[in-house]
Formats: structure tokens, C-alpha cells, sequence
């Protein structure tokens, strides 16, 4: 039994010329005294219920689902240095400047690798083998494919600096990595203990990012980590909660809780910080898919009261713009089944209501984003 004010971190073990940090096995049933921990952890489940249930009104969920999956993919991989925007994500490589798709590239690997970890948790439980086929998808043609996709590595790394010598942090030597990652996976899929899934998460995530276990791509896998859970426990039926965006918030925060439970043992603030983080991001996900609702609401109503003749294929190229918010002129002619002539007429229309913005500027290969329905998924 672990007792959280009394938890030690780890401990530091020497190799040649430098020392790598030991974190202590989780896989135990964790207790604490703090009552501020039940308050925090109350607040987050009830707004998580919240999110849960809205989804579960909400028609076709599954649409706005993508562009918050691309909202995180975004926001994950922009923690790590790449530059992808929402503008860009939603487009086709082809749309993409060549100088930018590199960073196009991890952020559609990021959107593929949670998308096939969801349907891989309906065969497997959240496990080893499930982090490394996600790694995979994550580094294939990009920066990292060279460093070990889908396997943990065979060698020591760092955080910060530019060596092991001045290395910010050293994880532990990687001949440790696959015993724990075992007690990790255990501690997830422990039904023996009773600790509140929140809490266990929490206690998770720093974990992993303290082991960490790839040569690359560390930050990401553990971000996802905390939506597959959620996900895995039926605590939501839907990936919808994502809280890249609350520790890039303040980023040297996040990195400092990390830091605090390495080198002071303060696992309680880092749960604190964690469970504040859920509730919050919970809160504003209801928000957004409530404002989306609103904005869908009001341009069918709209649609359908000014586009006469026109309204039927206005509704179905909406629908498609809910799910991908980006067209062009031949693209809404096969979603309508319209001529080339027809759809560029629908599409002007939709222009001329403001739900189309053209952004390249040309006159030919012109392309719309649905610039409403972005701004909703930004503006948390």
C-alpha cells in the first residue's frame, strides 16, 4: 500500500558518467488523508458525466468527433515544436504547402494512431502491445522513423539538454523499461485495488513520462494514454476529453508538477494539478459541442428557409462540411451529385452567407473551410 504523503519518487542509480532516475513501482492501492483530492476528484467525474451524457444526446456525435480529434492531434503535436494548424490539419496533403507537410504529416499520423487505438480497445485492454502499435502509426514518415517506431528503447535517453551531460532529466537505463511498463500496464488493469480511476490515471501518465519508454514521440503516447483509459474504464463512451491543451496552457507549469514528483515526491500536487485539468477541460468540451449544436441548428434553419430549390444539396454539403469543414468546387459537386456549374453556384451561395471562407486567394483550385464551425473547436 502506497500512502500518497508518504510516497517516495524513486531513486538514482549510476552508470558511466552520469545517473538515471528510478521510478518507484505503482502497482500498488493507494490511500491519502488530503480531502482536498475527494473534492477535486468529485468536481472532474461530474463534469466528465456531464461531457458523457451530452454526447450521448447529441445526434451524430460522430462527426464532431473528428475535428476534436484533429483539435487534439494539433495541439498534442504543438507541445512537441510542430507547426500545423486547424487551418491546415483538415486539408488533403495535396492542399498542403510541400514546405510545410512534414508537420502535416505527424499531425495526420497522430489523428490515425488514436483513431485505430479506439477500435483496438474493443479486442485489447490498455497494454504494452497496444502503446507499441500506436507508437507505430504515430512515427511512420516522419521525424522520428528512424527511432524505434512500435518498440520501447534499446538505449538511454534524456530530456532537455543536448547530452547526457546536461541532461534536464535522465529516465531510467532502458534494460529496466519493459518490467516497468509492465507494473504500469498491471496497475491500469488492476481490479484488485481501489483507487479511482482518475486518480489512477494521473498517477499513470506521470509514470510513463517519467519511464519513457520511446526514443521518441514520449509526450504524445502519454497524452493519448489518458484518453484510451477513459475510454477503456467506460467513462466515456466516445474520445472526447483531451487535456493537451490544459497543460500547453502553461507548459513550464505542467512541466514542473512532472518535476516536482521526481525530485520532491509531491505526487499530491501533481493530482491536484491533473484533476483541476479534467474538470476544466470537460467543462469546455460541453461548451464547444453545445456552441456546435447552436451553429448547426441555426444554419439549417437558414438554410432551409432561404435556399429554395437549392436547400436539399445545401443540408447534405453541410453535413459533409460538419465532418470535414474544408471543400472545393469539384469535392462539393460529387458530395451533392451536382454539375461542376451547379455546385460552384451552391458553394458562391454559401460564400455569400459567410458558412464558406475561400483561403487561397486564386482564382482557380480555390478552397472553402467551414470558418464558423473551426472557430468553435479553437476558441477553447
Amino acid at each position: 500500500m502506497i500512502e500518497l504523503e508518504k510516497y517516495q519518487s524513486g531513486h538514482y542509480e549510476k552508470a558511466y558518467g552520469y545517473k538515471y532516475f528510478v521510478p518507484t513501482p505503482i502497482n500498488e492501492e493507494w490511500v491519502w488523508r488530503t480531502s482536498a483530492i475527494n473534492k477535486l476528484l468529485e468536481k472532474a467525474a461530474v463534469k466528465l458525466g456531464e461531457l458523457n451524457s451530452f454526447a450521448r444526446l447529441v445526434p451524430n456525435i460522430d462527426l464532431f468527433i473528428q475535428l476534436h480529434v484533429t483539435k487534439e492531434a494539433v495541439v498534442s503535436s504543438r507541445i512537441e515544436g510542430t507547426q500545423t494548424n486547424m487551418d491546415e490539419a483538415i486539408l488533403p496533403m495535396e492542399e498542403v504547402k510541400p514546405e510545410r507537410r512534414n508537420d502535416w504529416q505527424e499531425v495526420s499520423n497522430y489523428v490515425q494512431a488514436l483513431n485505430e487505438a479506439i477500435l483496438e480497445l474493443k479486442k485489447l485492454p490498455i497494454s504494452s502491445r497496444l502503446l507499441r502499435q500506436t507508437h507505430n502509426t504515430l512515427l511512420q514518415s516522419v521525424r522520428g522513423e528512424h527511432k524505434l517506431p512500435g518498440e520501447y528503447r534499446t538505449s538511454q535517453n534524456w530530456i532537455g539538454g543536448n547530452s547526457l551531460a546536461d541532461a534536464v532529466f535522465i529516465p531510467p537505463s532502458h534494460t529496466l523499461v519493459n518490467d516497468l511498463m509492465g507494473d504500469l500496464e498491471k496497475f491500469l488493469n488492476n481490479d484488485e485495488i481501489n483507487v479511482p480511476a482518475l486518480v489512477r490515471i494521473a498517477i499513470a501518465h506521470y509514470q510513463f513520462e517519467t519511464v519513457h519508454p520511446f526514443l521518441d514521440g514520449n509526450g504524445r503516447i502519454g497524452r493519448l494514454l489518458i484518453t484510451l483509459f477513459l475510454v477503456s474504464e467506460g467513462i466515456l463512451d466516445k474520445p472526447l476529453l483531451y487535456l493537451s491543451a490544459w497543460f500547453e496552457k502553461n507548459k513550464g507549469l505542467y512541466y514542473d508538477n512532472l518535476s516536482q514528483v521526481r525530485t520532491k515526491s509531491d505526487m499530491l500536487q501533481w493530482i491536484k494539478y491533473f484533476l483541476a485539468g479534467v474538470e476544466q477541460t470537460a467543462a469546455q468540451a460541453v461548451n464547444t459541442l453545445s456552441n456546435v449544436l447552436e451553429l448547426k441548428a441555426k444554419i439549417e434553419q437558414e438554410i432551409t428557409a432561404e435556399f429554395g430549390r437549392r436547400s436539399n444539396s445545401a443540408l447534405i454539403l453541410l453535413n459533409s462540411l460538419l465532418e470535414n469543414p474544408y471543400t472545393t468546387i469539384e469535392k462539393a459537386s460529387k458530395t451533392c451529385g451536382l454539375s461542376y456549374k451547379a455546385a460552384n453556384d451552391l458553394v458562391a451561395a454559401m460564400q455569400q452567407k459567410n458558412y464558406l471562407v475561400e483561403i487561397t486567394g486564386q482564382s482557380r483550385n480555390r478552397i472553402f473551410i467551414f470558418e464558423q464551425y473551426l472557430n468553435a473547436f479553437k476558441a477553447d
